[in-house]
């Protein structure tokens, strides 16, 4: 068996054989999903092994796999390009202990994960757990918290964007120009990839953020960590994070502007989310990021507040 620090080393393929839909939920992160049985399938074989018997589903499950046999190796081959193969399913059973014996006989160097995905998600809140020397970089929206995180990662610290990880920004604004966002089982995944490659003995560098980022919600064990962890304030001018709001924010589509500002009209007051639109579509974004930051200013004051309360 494999030990799971195998699976970060690029020597290894790593190959995913359980549904489709287990592999978009949660996956280890550079697996490809070669899936046993489709969404379907496995339904229909869990539920013979529940309702009738094991024997039952397993002889349904040859029926359905036996076809698809040489397909599977065609893939496993496509992904390996000669290296050695370390594959997992659920619980490290039968799914994987079935398709390694079928790669190993096409002449594949293969391993399974002991424990499969179950184990590695054991070892996911292990890293995450850990006790980290946080340093928790805040500031006033615009202050160039994240450009901030880049320098600091150039310079060769350990930082951990996790705004790039959940692919949002963490405001009404935070999806534009990024991608679909990834579960939250997935995004933990990615942490502690992260976090693997890094020294527990050195700082490491996050951005403050609230217990969600979009809808990715992040792990309480390391949210409170972040929350009683050494804070570094980014005192920025405000006219200078207004600059940095155009700058960040101004090559985007308009209407999309104009939406993401609809979505906090309640909160923004409607005369404000008037002018700021107003604003955006008059092509002045400088008058409306000033807007903006007047209701991010305050809610920014609030959080601070809170989280003041909550250390003490």
């Amino acid at each position: 068996m494999q030990p799971l620090e195998t699976i970060r080393d690029t020597a290894y393929a790593v190959i995913d054989v359980r549904s489709p839909a287990e592999y978009a939920q949660g996956h280890i992160p550079r697996a490809e999903n070669i899936a046993l049985f489709t969404n379907e399938e496995r339904a229909e074989v869990g539920t013979l092994y529940v309702q009738q018997s094991r024997e039952q589903a397993l002889l349904r499950g040859l029926e359905l796999v036996g076809p698809k046999l040489a397909g599977f190796v065609t893939q496993a081959q496509a992904i390996a390009q000669g290296r050695p193969v370390v594959l997992y399913c659920w619980r490290g059973g039968m799914r994987s202990a079935s398709m390694a014996w079928l790669l190993r006989t096409a002449g594949l160097d293969v391993e399974t994960i002991k424990g499969g995905y179950k184990a590695y998600r054991a070892h996911v809140h292990e890293l995450l757990s850990k006790p980290w020397d946080l340093r928790v970089v805040a500031g006033y929206t615009g202050s160039g918290k994240t450009h901030y995180l880049h320098s600091l990662a150039a310079q060769g610290e350990q930082v951990l964007d996790l705004e790039a990880i959940c692919r949002h920004k963490g405001s009404s604004y935070g999806a534009l120009g990024e991608l679909p966002q990834p579960s939250t089982e997935y995004a933990m995944n990615l942490m502690a990839d992260v976090l693997a490659g890094f020294d527990l003995r050195r700082p490491v560098w996050v951005e403050d953020e609230s217990r969600k980022v979009g809808h990715v919600v992040i792990p309480d064990v390391f949210f409170e960590r972040m929350q009683a962890s050494t804070i570094v304030l980014l005192d920025v001018p405000r006219e200078v994070r207004v600059q940095n709001l155009v700058q960040d924010y101004g090559h985007y589509d308009v209407q999309e502007l104009v939406a993401a500002t609809e979505r906090i009209r309640r909160r923004l007051g409607g005369e404000q989310c008037t002018a700021a639109i107003a604003a955006i579509q008059d092509g002045d974004l400088t008058t409306a990021a000033a807007i903006l930051l007047d209701y991010y200013d305050a809610a920014y004051d609030h959080y601070m507040k809170y989280r003041a309360r909550s250390r003490s």
